[in-house]
């Protein structure tokens, strides 16, 4: 009797956002060292994004206070870091050179593709709506859908869990640390996306690529049957005050 070998499952894709559909990380760190200027602060915006880019501005900004400030102030320091954001980089927006051919090859080759990022509605829609992106992804995972972002594995799960599938079968697209930690806290293997960091400051993603300049699906089923589980969370990648990245 011929028994028949199930045949593989196509793994669904989840994208981060900032630094992955778009290279707009320099101009988040220019919003936030405008901001920290007018705050009288000298902290150096662009290596505190190296080392926590990924969380939620609000969680950010606590970081650079030696002293407690309310939810409340927080708050109207990122809406604040937000409008300077998006003055800066309002025509500059394009999505990450071969983006939209990889989403466009990745669709009609039948794979679920989702969103995952820890921004507001409001700030997707400014990326993701301007550049007519949304109609690729099957669901939108944002700072709303979620109790905690990265690096804990929310963003990830709450993806898969809309789609129905496994983490396990779930490749994610991130260009920050703590979002390669939350993919591996999820139980998911990660594509690095090096816009803003070095190879060498990931863990142990299954490529490391600059762009998607010349990148396929079937590219990365090869690389996928390379990894077949996903690398452990680092635990010392993930504290988040601790990391000096070079």
């Amino acid at each position: 009797m011929l028994i028949k070998t199930p045949s593989p499952v196509l793994p669904t894709l989840i994208f981060d956002m900032d630094g992955v559909l778009v290279d707009n990380t320099p101009y988040q760190a220019r919003a936030f060292q405008l901001l920290f200027r007018d705050l009288g602060l000298t902290t150096n915006a662009r290596q505190l994004l190296r080392r926590l880019n990924g969380m939620p501005a609000t969680n950010i900004l606590k970081t650079v206070f030696r002293h407690p400030v309310p939810e409340k102030q927080l708050k109207e320091y990122a809406s604040q870091r937000e409008f300077l954001y998006r003055t800066l980089y309002w025509n500059k927006r394009r999505a990450m050179p071969g983006l939209v051919p990889f989403l466009e090859a990745a669709r009609a080759a039948g794979h679920n593709i989702a969103l995952g990022t820890g921004s507001p509605p409001e700030t997707i829609s400014y990326i993701v709506d301007h550049l007519d992106l949304r109609r690729y992804f099957d669901v939108v995972i944002g700072k709303d859908d979620v109790a905690k972002g990265k690096p804990h594995a929310d963003t990830f799960t709450v993806a898969a869990a809309q789609l129905g599938v496994r983490p396990e079968d779930c490749i994610v697209f991130e260009d920050a640390v703590l979002g390669e930690q939350a993919a591996y806290r999820a139980g998911m293997r990660c594509v690095a996306v090096g816009s803003s960091l070095k190879e060498k400051n990931f863990q142990h993603p299954l490529a490391y690529v600059k762009d998607f300049t010349g990148f396929t699906p079937e590219r990365l089923l090869e690389l996928l049957a390379r990894q077949p589980h996903a690398p452990k969370p680092d635990k010392q990648r993930a504290q988040r005050q601790y990391m000096h990245l070079e």
